[in-house]
């Protein structure tokens, strides 16, 4: 068994490499059966930590051919023609007592197995394999729903998936000034910061509404219960992405930013866990039939239009799967065999 560390994960999830595996995959399809949710200790004395167990194989190799039409699509992009069937878990434990321990609250590792002979494959560092999909899923997404042109974007958060952010969305868009807004300014300037040393235009900014109204993208990853973003700051044709909701009482945005617009979801999972879709469903400004014909998977497959129109908003709203995990677990692999 291959065991990979956190450097040797992000090595091989390079974002021109992830996005259209993400996407073959999504066209493909794998099993994916519903998390487990367990209680471990007890998190109310500040001792213990939900733990989330996340299932996916692919039962038979994908047809070789073209992946269809869409972002990424090309000779070489992507998954192999014909990988090998395999099986993977995600064990995520979030533990919100570890704060006053001075220890991240998340912690993940992956387990991929043959799919066929249950042969343990490979140990993957599960938060770069979280961080990476999570990124790169927001960008595949963007590629169908923000304008062509788009290029202003401004990033909500600082944690470790919002500064991967603006790498991501540079594969699909010609990504120009990037912005950044957080609940601590230190850490928006330190991100900023972080970004320059790598070349992009960066700066922080401390006035939220003028920053989404002059935003072409507006990509949100926080802890959020309340909406940090009002769907009367966003201006016609910008595309909102929100990461971070990804349970009942989480919540980044308001009802005004799905009313008219093109609401897309990673998968219909989003429907039942995240707060931004729960709330505006049950009063009406959201159709659950709508938003469950406007999945990735619809997107990848041709099956939803995207974009229609410039001056039309849009929304993309993701809650994560294990059919992500997998596509990058198997990346990973493969690319060990290449020796990326």
């Amino acid at each position: 068994m291959q065991i990979h560390t956190a450097q040797a994960t992000r090595d091989a999830l390079p974002f021109d490499r992830l996005i259209p595996t993400l996407r073959a995959m999504f066209i493909s399809g794998c099993r994916v059966p519903p998390r487990h949710v367990h209680v471990v200790g007890d998190e109310a004395a500040g001792g213990g930590f939900t733990s989330l167990i996340m299932p996916a194989w692919l039962d038979a190799p994908q047809p070789p051919g073209d992946a269809g039409p869409g972002p990424g699509a090309g000779a070489g992009a992507g998954v192999d023609a014909t990988p090998r069937s395999c099986y993977g878990v995600k064990i995520i434990n979030i533990a919100p007592g570890n704060a006053a321990l001075g220890l991240p609250g998340l912690h993940a590792s992956y387990l991929l197995h043959d799919g066929r002979t249950g042969v343990p494959l490979a140990l993957l560092d599960g938060d770069q394999i979280t961080a990476r999909r999570t990124a790169a899923a927001s960008a595949l997404a963007a590629g169908w729903l923000a304008r062509p042109d788009a290029r202003r974007l401004l990033v909500v958060g600082a944690g470790r998936i919002a500064a991967l952010l603006p790498e991501a969305y540079r594969v699909v868009r010609d990504i120009g000034p990037v912005t950044v807004w957080a609940r601590s300014p230190a850490r928006a300037e330190a991100l900023a910061a972080q970004w320059r040393s790598q070349g992009l235009d960066a700066s922080a900014v401390h006035d939220l509404p003028s920053a989404v109204a002059a935003a072409d993208i507006v990509s949100c990853a926080t802890l959020a219960t309340e909406p940090v973003i009002l769907g009367r700051w966003l201006r016609p044709g910008s595309h909102l992405d929100l990461i971070g909701s990804f349970t009942p009482a989480m919540r980044e945005a308001d009802d005004d930013c799905v009313t008219g617009a093109t609401v897309c979801v990673d998968t219909e999972e989003a429907l039942l866990k995240s707060g931004d879709l729960i709330g505006p469903l049950a009063r009406g400004v959201l159709r659950a039939e709508d938003l469950c014909a406007n999945t990735l998977a619809a997107l990848a497959r041709g099956q939803a239009p995207g974009r229609r129109s410039a001056q039309e908003r849009t929304v993309f709203k993701s809650v994560g799967t294990a059919l992500e995990d997998l596509a990058a677990a198997m990346l990973v692999l493969q690319a060990q065999s290449r020796g990326a």
